[in-house]
């Protein structure tokens, strides 16, 4: 994979995601919560649930995508959500895109430099309304991880 730092700034085609009820309700299962807001006739969304619009994405979404990808060199160190109202209800349909926002490094500390970067994901409805943003930060190393001696 190229350096990230050659694609900040850069966006991938837009996707959509309609929020679901029943994926609403599997979700607040899945992370223990009974919350009543999550079930009923018009539940809102959880959160974190947009972190499941990933599944929705295709290869021409992401930012990077025409770049061969060598994941074994990209972790996730964060994430974080901002809503700019309440959260999506079941039936709302999502028109969402991705870009690299900002890249920066940094140097680790056995020696490889790091390379983060901020993949920013805006949430619209159909009017075009922003309702909400992430901001996944990944990391590049510099070299594959390679097999060590455990700690001891």
């Amino acid at each position: 994979m190229s350096r990230m730092s050659e694609f900040e700034g850069r966006s991938g085609a837009e996707y959509t995601m309609t929020v679901e009820k029943g994926k609403i309700r599997e979700f607040g299962a899945a992370v223990g919560s009974n919350h009543p807001l999550y079930s009923g006739d018009d539940p809102v969304s959880p959160p974190t649930f947009l972190a499941s619009s990933e599944l929705w994405t295709t290869d021409a979404s992401a930012p990077w995508f025409d770049e061969a990808s060598d994941l074994s060199r990209v972790l996730h160190a964060g994430q974080t959500y901002v809503f700019h109202g309440p959260p999506p209800r079941a039936g709302t349909v999502l028109h969402c895109r991705q870009r690299i926002d900002r890249v920066y490094t940094k140097q680790g500390r056995r020696g490889g430099t790091l390379e983060f970067a901020d993949i920013v994901t805006e949430y619209r409805d159909a009017a075009g309304r922003l309702l909400a943003e992430s901001t996944a930060t990944l990391v590049v190393t510099e070299e594959a991880p390679t097999a060590s001696a455990p700690a001891g």
